[in-house]
C-alpha cells in the first residue's frame, strides 16, 4: 500500500510539471504585473511588510535553534513552488491553481511560510511571469499571510484532539487554499469595485468566477497534503513526523 500511495504522490507532482511547462499562456490567479491602481498595490505592500518582517524573525531563530530542519523548509518551499506554478484554465480566460501552504504551515507554523511563500512568489514573479513585482504585497498577503494562518489556525483542531491528524491536515490544505482566494478576490474587488452594486458585487463575481475550478483544486490539494506527508513520514525520523505517527 505504502509503494503504491508513494508512486501516486511522484505521478501527481509529474503531471503538476506537465501543466506548469504546457500552460506557459494562460494567465495565473495572482494578481499580474501592473494590473492594481498604484494606490492598491502600494496599499498590500504596505500592509504585508509587517507580516514579513515577523516571519523574518521566527524564521532565523528557527534555523538557529532548529539548523536540522532546513531540508525540511527547503522541501516545503518546494512543494508550494511546484503546486502554485501549476495553471488550470479557469473562465473567462483566467486560470486557478493550487497553493501548496498547508503543508509548510503544518510542519512549521505560519510564520516561516510567510517568508516561504513570499519567496516562491518571487521567484514566479521573475522566472514564471506568474504574479508581478509591484503587485507582490498583494498575492503575498493571500497566499503567503492569509493562507499560513488559516492553515495552522485548522492544523490545531488535532492538536485539541477534536479531529484526527489526517482530517486536520486535509482540512487545512483544502481551506487555506480556499482563504487565499477569498482574499484575492476581496482585493480585486475593492480595487475595482462594480458600477451596479459597488464592491460586494464586484466580490461575488470574482469569487464566483474562480470557485468553479478552485473549489475541486482545494479538496485534491488537501488529498495530495495528506498522501505526501504520511509518505515522508515513513521514512522519516524527524520527531516532527514521530509525534504524528499513529494519529
Amino acid at each position: 500500500m505504502m509503494r503504491t500511495s508513494r508512486w501516486v504522490v511522484i505521478a501527481a507532482l509529474l503531471t503538476s510539471y506537465f501543466f506548469l511547462t504546457n500552460e506557459q499562456d494562460a494567465y495565473a490567479m495572482h494578481i499580474m504585473e501592473g494590473f492594481l491602481p498604484a494606490k492598491w498595490a502600494l496599499f498590500w505592500w504596505g500592509l504585508f511588510l509587517p507580516f514579513f518582517l515577523v516571519g523574518l524573525r521566527r524564521l532565523v531563530r528557527t534555523l538557529k535553534e532548529h539548523p536540522e530542519q532546513k531540508l525540511l523548509m527547503a522541501l516545503a518551499g518546494a512543494f508550494t513552488f511546484v503546486l502554485s506554478a501549476l495553471k488550470i484554465p479557469s473562465v473567462t480566460g483566467s486560470s486557478s491553481h493550487p497553493t501548496g501552504i498547508g503543508f509548510g504551515a503544518a510542519l512549521f507554523g505560519p510564520w516561516v511560510m510567510v517568508v516561504i511563500g513570499t519567496l516562491v512568489l518571487l521567484f514566479q514573479a521573475l522566472l514564471l511571469a506568474h504574479g508581478g513585482l509591484t503587485t507582490l504585497g498583494a498575492n503575498a498577503l493571500s497566499m503567503a499571510v492569509v493562507g499560513p494562518l488559516v492553515a495552522f489556525s485548522v492544523y490545531q483542531l488535532h492538536r485539541r484532539g477534536l479531529v484526527s491528524h489526517r482530517v486536520a491536515l486535509f482540512l487545512a490544505a483544502c481551506l487555506s487554499d480556499l482563504a487565499t482566494y477569498v482574499t484575492t478576490s476581496v482585493q480585486l474587488a475593492v480595487a475595482f469595485p462594480a458600477p451596479d452594486g459597488g464592491v460586494l458585487a464586484s466580490f461575488l463575481k470574482f469569487a464566483g468566477i474562480f470557485a468553479i475550478t478552485q473549489v475541486p483544486l482545494a479538496v485534491t490539494e488537501g488529498i495530495l497534503t495528506v498522501m505526501v506527508w504520511n509518505w515522508l513520514a515513513s521514512y522519516q525520523a524527524s520527531p516532527l513526523f514521530e509525534r504524528e505517527k499513529g494519529a
